[in-house]
């Protein structure tokens, strides 16, 4: 669904692109009988003298600016751009399904989509994502790509399907990237969501820009993740399972009790996923140096904004709850289990799941 759009496409806009096409042509200029050439199918082949001589309407440089941004006609370009309209302003979340399992109200209540043009930014309590998204409203359902910009989902793309009832938004995503669903309803296992957004307002969003993307770190070869290979041990043995999130500081603030309900840990053998309603956070592989007090434990991070890169950070039991505080990438490992605001770091306290 690539097209040539400017960010936040207005057709009043677009109108005045095609008068001033038209007014250009008229004249003669270079440019303006190159475009028409180009993406008008009555002009091509045509000389600069027979172009002028056509005496095109303002419809004719309508279907050459629908064209040029990646439209079949200058009707189609009105749909997409009105639909764009009509999906913008403040929207909450009414429902939410992750791979079938339906998600509690209080895990999302706090939870906002806000969408300016193509632009969009998702805020929860556990993270804000930003990105910008394509839709194709000549199919049926409706078609959405979203490309993440900035958040823990950066650099990864979306495809799903979406329904627009006046205040009231459907959306059913393939969280892989890898096929799009046919309908509206997540299935245990596909990695599907389905989510159901109510409209709080309708004015334009303030500041969405759909995110600045991460600068890009430069990374060693593959052989950055040596010594990340599998050795057993009785302390990742004692980590294996599932566990759930008992307490989770980021940078000074500290997950509310709904969203941290949704957060789990799954470890297996020396791989673990952290995901929060059923998505994916940090996949990554673990080494440990037991040696050290407290622990010292690495994380190899293998998905989003983070992958290639190295956490470091220190771990400890309370009882039977395992205690870890990591380090952004790039940062020192800490010295103990604090997490204070600017620091970058990640607490996290979990409890393996009976």
């Amino acid at each position: 669904m690539g097209k040539n759009l400017p960010a936040r496409p207005n057709l009043d806009h677009l109108r005045s692109q095609a008068k001033a096409l038209l007014a250009a042509l008229e004249t003669g200029d270079a440019d303006a009988l190159a475009v028409v050439r180009e993406h008008l199918p009555a002009a091509k082949g045509m000389t600069d003298k027979q172009i002028r001589a056509a005496s095109f309407r303002l419809a004719d440089a309508q279907s050459a600016v629908a064209r040029k941004t990646g439209f079949a006609s200058w009707p189609q370009l009105g749909r997409h751009v009105e639909q764009l309209r009509a999906l913008e302003g403040t929207w909450s979340f009414a429902h939410l399904e992750i791979d079938g399992q339906v998600m509690p109200g209080a895990a999302f209540q706090a939870s906002r989509l806000l969408i300016d043009g193509d632009r969009f930014r998702t805020e929860s309590p556990e993270a804000t994502y930003e990105g910008a998204f394509t839709i194709n409203v000549e199919a049926e359902p409706h078609e959405i790509d979203i490309d993440f910009v900035a958040g823990p989902e950066a650099g990864n793309r979306n495809m799903g399907v979406f329904r627009l009832n006046d205040d009231q938004l459907e959306i059913c995503l393939d969280m892989n990237g890898k096929t799009r669903p046919p309908e509206f309803r997540s299935t245990g296992g596909a990695g599907r969501a389905y989510e159901r957004l109510t409209r709080a307002s309708a004015a334009r969003p303030d500041n969405v820009k759909g995110g600045t993307p991460p600068v890009s770190q430069p990374t060693a070869a593959p052989q950055e993740c040596v010594g990340f290979e599998f050795v057993d041990s009785d302390l990742l043995k004692r980590l294996q399972g599932e566990w759930s999130a008992i307490k989770i500081v980021r940078d000074g603030q500290e997950l509310p009790p709904p969203m941290l309900k949704t957060a789990q840990r799954i470890a297996l053998r020396n791989e673990v996923t952290i995901s929060f309603g059923g998505q994916v956070m940090i996949r990554a592989l673990v080494r440990f140096n037991e040696a050290a007090d407290p622990i010292e434990i690495d994380y190899y991070n293998m998905c989003g904004a983070m992958n290639g890169t190295i956490q470091h950070g220190v771990m400890k039991w309370i009882g039977e709850d395992a205690c870890l505080n990591m380090a952004a990438p790039g940062q020192p490992r800490p010295a103990d289990f604090n997490a204070p605001m600017g620091s970058g770091r990640t607490f996290s306290q979990w409890r393996l799941k009976q």
